[in-house]
């Protein structure tokens, strides 16, 4: 299979940024569901990025500390637009989702009613398994191409959901079973006339002077603001340490929201004074919302400056924390992107590093699937216990709490994408249309 960066479409700016603005209203389920809806969109129904390019940055995506969903937008809209294609999808997968967060904590931190907001959501997280669903078998269909791959698949799927193993650990052994294997074992074919690092937008060389550059201007467009607030308001004062917690909790969230959730759900509970119940609600929220999991900090930044706005009203406060909380959270992404981006696109030429590459791709096709079980799991169960063989916590439906309303949900959404190529926002606004006719007749 030739090595192509793009599909035989490449999008003007402006046909991006629309699609870009529209994905940050629909990007449910999770890192699951976004590269789902990403790769549906991208690859099968635009022919933006062949398969290769899409699996290829997601890939590297996953290595990198924070939401992974998130900066795969930003790595595809670098590969489809420039510097400025990624500045734009990386903003606005978030945008949309950030505004109505904080709207949400303001309802919350106000003693407002959320069931209604929570239904539609319900709806919404319900097609969401629908489209996973679909966009599994279109992504597993074209990264297995052999025995090897689906064995490599089926490894990565057992070292995560049942025995626990931490990704990157299964990325290297993945890596190293490919260079072991071989190319041809695993389905890779060369096409020689090909360039895998053609493109209609020019891109600077990865050079060491542009690395340099980058940093220096990633570093600075990260931290500038987080000093300004700590310089202006105190190092005691709660937006100080927001924008420092979290600055910290952006470099250290490996292996997606999951992995750090629980740490940050204690600290906020240390740090800031929230209690048990505002991280449960914070967390669930942030399930049914649009947006990566992890702008449930956004949530808790809100709450803790609403429960101490100083001299500010508390509406204001908590806008000012929630702001401060999601810069500090995801300005980091776009540097990690930018600053590898091209280095990884220059080992697509690298016909060793190309046989890793594939076993990497075959483990990432395992581990979407296990974060996909876990998905369905919580969303079509009322109850879901845990088992803990090993390390994982595996998901254990109670099979009397089978949600059947949602599991309907979810086999329309799965049978408008797979037969009738239904466009992904529909499908998503059917689905919470459907969440909210649910909850006002329950």
């Amino acid at each position: 299979m030739a090595r192509e960066l793009r599909g035989p479409v490449a999008p003007s700016f402006g046909e991006a940024f629309r699609f870009w603005l529209k994905l940050g209203f629909v990007n449910f389920g999770g890192p699951t569901g976004q590269i789902a809806v990403m790769h549906e969109e991208l690859v099968d129904r635009r022919g933006w990025l062949g398969d290769d390019g899409f699996l290829h940055a997601l890939s590297f995506c996953l290595l990198l500390p924070g939401p992974e969903a998130q900066q795969l937008a930003i790595y595809t809209g670098w590969l489809l637009n420039g510097t400025a294609g990624g500045i734009a999808a990386g903003v606005l997968f978030v945008l949309p989702a950030a505004v109505l967060m904080a709207g949400l904590a303001w309802l919350y931190a106000a003693g407002g009613d959320v069931r209604i907001v929570s239904s539609v959501f319900d709806g919404l997280a319900a097609a969401v398994v629908g489209i996973v669903a679909a966009a599994m078998l279109s992504i597993g269909g074209r990264a297995l191409r052999g025995r090897a791959a689906v064995v490599v698949a089926g490894s990565a799927f057992l070292a995560i959901f049942v025995v626990g193993v931490p990704f990157p650990l299964v990325v290297l052994a993945a890596a190293g079973t490919g260079l072991a294997l071989g190319p041809e074992r695993l389905g890779v074919t060369f096409d020689e006339g090909s360039d895998a690092s053609a493109s209609p937008i020019p891109r600077p060389r990865p050079r060491p002077r542009r690395t340099v550059l980058v940093l220096v201007v990633g570093l600075a467009a990260w931290w500038i603001p987080v000093l300004a607030v700590v310089a202006l308001t105190g190092t005691g004062s709660i937006y100080s340490q927001e924008a420092l917690f979290f600055s910290q909790v952006a470099v250290i969230s490996f292996g997606g929201a999951y992995a750090v959730l629980a740490y940050v759900g204690h600290e906020v509970v240390r740090r800031f004074a929230l209690t048990p119940d505002d991280v449960v609600a914070g967390l669930a929220l942030a399930e049914t919302t649009p947006g990566p999991l992890i702008l449930v900090v956004e949530f808790y930044g809100f709450l803790a400056a609403y429960r101490n706005p100083g001299t500010l009203t508390p509406a204001v406060a908590g806008a000012l924390g929630a702001a401060v909380t999601v810069w500090a959270t995801f300005a980091p992404c776009f540097l990690w992107v930018f600053l590898g981006a091209p280095w990884v696109e220059r080992l697509r030429a690298n016909r060793p590093l190309r046989s890793a590459l594939a076993a990497v791709t075959a483990a990432v096709v395992g581990v979407i699937a296990s974060l996909a079980l876990t998905v369905a799991a919580n969303v079509l169960f009322d109850d879901v216990e845990t088992a803990r063989p090993f390390f994982a916590s595996i998901p254990r439906p109670v099979w009397s709490s089978f949600d059947v309303a949602s599991a309907a949900i979810a086999a329309a959404a799965f049978v408008a994408i797979r037969r009738f190529r239904v466009n992904v926002a529909w499908v998503a606004l059917g689905g919470g249309l459907a969440g909210l006719v649910l909850g006002v007749v329950r």
